[in-house]
């Protein structure tokens, strides 16, 4: 037989095991998001001086077909740029989440959808709540 102080150090064992393993995979992710922002970094400036480039060549001798991809070229800077702040923020939401494991604070619990009201617990469709606030009229 277990007893309930057993039962507790397993429950905690397993919460401590996963938080370890969340804390290896973040900091991995991370690892990577910053790798690729650097590269990132690198091949949106290239990209975009190539596409101001192309854009002034074209206009300079107005070639109009070539200002229309010089806008292209900058357009694709514009995207990888997006990839870069996208990340950025994966970052800093990963850093939260590290800092709270370190301070003993992390729950494995996300959100869904972002700007979702936390405070607001889901309704079931089974709750008694929902029949009363939301009464069936007759059809007559």
């Amino acid at each position: 037989m277990t007893t309930k102080q057993e039962i507790a150090l397993e429950i905690s064992n397993i919460f401590d095991a996963n938080q370890l393993a969340d804390l290896k995979r973040f900091l991995s992710k991370r690892q990577c998001l910053n790798f690729s922002n650097t590269i990132l970094i690198y091949i949106f400036h290239v990209v975009q001086t190539s596409g101001i480039l192309l854009t002034t060549i074209a206009a300079g001798y107005d070639i109009k077909a070539l200002v229309w991809v010089g806008a292209g070229v900058n357009a694709l800077a514009s995207l990888i740029k997006i990839f870069e702040t996208t990340n950025n923020t994966i970052l800093k939401k990963l850093m939260v989440d590290i800092k709270k494991i370190r301070d003993g604070t992390y729950v494995d619990e996300g959100v869904l959808v972002e700007g979702e009201d936390e405070k607001k617990p889901p309704v079931s469709e089974s709750s008694p709540d929902v029949e009363a606030s939301h009464p069936v009229k007759n059809a007559s």
